[in-house]
């Protein structure tokens, strides 16, 4: 100390004591835990932001958390890309593509079971195997997606889901009933890698102002699959009698859906990138920092397990969407009981509860956007659902079609709006776990509710009739409303993107303007 270093400003204000692991030469990037001195010249590729501090949250968490080699310059650019929209409108498509063909068996129940000569409850299991296959092979696509990341997980999905649609071109013959079996397990496969992605894809690829929205195109491009399904296969498909040409009119939809298969596997290919190259948000910022690849899986699992908010959501969760994947797979049925011979106005009303859940998923994730309200809003759809079944199971038999439309519409407007609601709370209740692992346990409870009210329903409706079978799901709606009101709303992922300022740059791919210092800390918080 008694002779004045020269390089002394090159250092670092002494007062400030750095990360053990930096070493301060001036091509070595500084721990983002360390503050520089607003006189002192570092690497050319840094610019220093001396008005910026960061919050004394997150540098204890980063100090005593990140791994030293995760901190550099580009950690602390947030900045969305333009990649974003058309990465999420692919997946939209190819997920649309996927539940299409989930319920092309059940709009046109009793067709197929004239064509293949099986019972209703055969055709119910077209539908049903796409439940059961995603309950043991939730875990292992959960463990791809972390240890391979989105773009693996996605040419996977379009893969599988392509070549299920191939395959069930070879079950064209009544006697190849197995055939057509064998194509939709393997595109059930393919949906357990489609599933568990909205949220995911929506942390990763967008802002903290859109990740909802975000979530909202993801999962409605599932539901549009849904709506299409219901709509297309009574109009493509006739209800007629002659073998040859009901397997001619079957030949036709199974080529579409093919085709269109395939052209969506390409464009993923083309289009789906494994993450931007900067974190579009602080949180998925911190997320990077924090993640560490000798995590342990099954601590994350506990982790969510002990977390009495998320188990509550996934029950509640669980219960909407097996009543919805419940009354869309008996639609059919129901309808044609009351009205004989309207089985392309069974698939437009169909069309209508998911076209009306789509209108209301968008609105809701807007507005989440907005508010970050979300506990109140997933409690009031939670109850507006039930409302909406209620209504839907007096009217049934009314014998007025319209009456059936609206009712069904305005319940299918909560009910399957209430989707993405669950998927984005869940990421808020669970941050920063696995967005993957959050969603794909909600689609798990989802598909054992799914399957136990296909079932439960479907036999009271044989031996009962449908309004024992509806108010059979109106007790378990009211049972979910009760129970969402239990749940605290403890927003983690908007506490991160608060607790941290954010330093945006605006949305443009070009290298220059990019490079960003990692948040300083002002002299005033040391």
């Amino acid at each position: 100390m008694g002779n004045e270093d020269p390089s002394q400003d090159e250092r670092g204000d002494p007062s400030v004591s750095t990360h053990p692991s930096v070493s301060v030469h001036p091509s070595v990037s500084v721990h983002p835990s360390v503050s520089i001195h607003p006189s002192v010249s570092v690497h050319p590729s840094v610019s220093v932001h001396p008005s910026v501090s960061a919050h004394p949250s997150t540098l204890a968490l980063r100090g005593s958390l990140a791994h030293p080699s995760s901190s550099g310059p580009e950690d602390s650019v947030i900045k969305v890309s333009r990649r974003r929209w058309p990465v999420v409108l692919v997946f939209s498509c190819y997920s649309m593509c996927n539940a299409f063909q989930w319920i092309q068996y059940g709009s046109i129940n009793n067709i197929f079971m004239h064509f293949y000569g099986v019972s209703a409850f055969a055709i119910d299991w077209l539908s049903m195997c796409y439940m059961i296959t995603y309950i043991p092979l939730l875990l292992p696509v959960a463990w791809l997606l972390e240890k391979f990341g989105l773009r693996t997980i996605a040419l996977t999905g379009s893969a599988l889901n392509c070549l299920g649609a191939w395959v069930k071109l070879g079950s064209l013959q009544p006697h190849l009933f197995p055939v057509t079996v064998l194509g939709q397990i393997i595109c059930s496969v393919a949906q357990v890698f489609i599933l568990g992605m909205p949220s995911r894809i929506a942390s990763v690829w967008f802002g903290a102002n859109e990740v909802s929205t975000a979530c909202s195109v993801a999962v409605f491009g599932n539901q549009l699959g849904i709506a299409i399904g219901f709509l297309v296969p009574p109009v493509l498909v006739p209800n007629i009698k002659d073998q040859e040409k009901l397997a001619y009119h079957i030949s036709i939809m199974f080529y579409i859906i093919g085709g269109v298969a395939t052209l969506l596997f390409i464009l993923v290919i083309i289009v789906f990138k494994e993450k931007p190259k900067h974190p579009p948000s602080r949180a998925q910022s911190l997320s990077y920092a924090l993640a560490s690849p000798d995590a342990s899986y099954l601590s994350s699992i506990i982790r969510l397990f002990k977390n009495l908010n998320f188990v509550l959501l996934v029950i509640t969760y669980g219960l909407n969407a097996g009543a919805f994947y419940a009354l869309s797979t008996l639609l059919n049925r129901m309808v044609i009981l009351h009205y004989p011979g309207e089985e392309v106005n069974a698939g437009r009303i169909g069309l209508t509860i998911v076209i009306a859940g789509m209108l209301g998923a968008v609105i809701s994730g807007v507005w989440l956007d907005r508010s970050k309200t979300y506990k109140e809003t997933t409690l009031v759809v939670y109850i507006m659902t039930l409302v909406g079944m209620v209504v839907y199971t007096l009217t049934l038999n009314l014998g007025h079609l319209w009456i059936v439309f609206i009712t069904a519409g305005t319940m299918g407007f909560f009910m399957t709006g209430y989707l993405p609601l669950g998927f984005e709370f869940a990421v808020e209740l669970t941050y920063p776990e696995s967005e993957g692992m959050s969603s794909g346990l909600l689609n798990v409870s989802a598909q054992v509710f799914g399957i136990i009210f296909t079932i439960s329903q479907g036999q009271i409706i044989d031996n009962f009739g449908t309004m024992p079978g509806n108010i059979f799901l109106c007790v378990f709606l009211g049972l979910g409303a009760a129970l969402t009101a239990f749940i605290r709303a403890d927003l983690r992922r908007q506490k991160a993107n608060k607790e941290t300022p954010e330093t945006k740059l605006p949305e443009e791919e070009e290298e220059s303007n990019t490079s960003k210092a990692p948040t300083a800390v002002s002299d005033d918080h040391l």
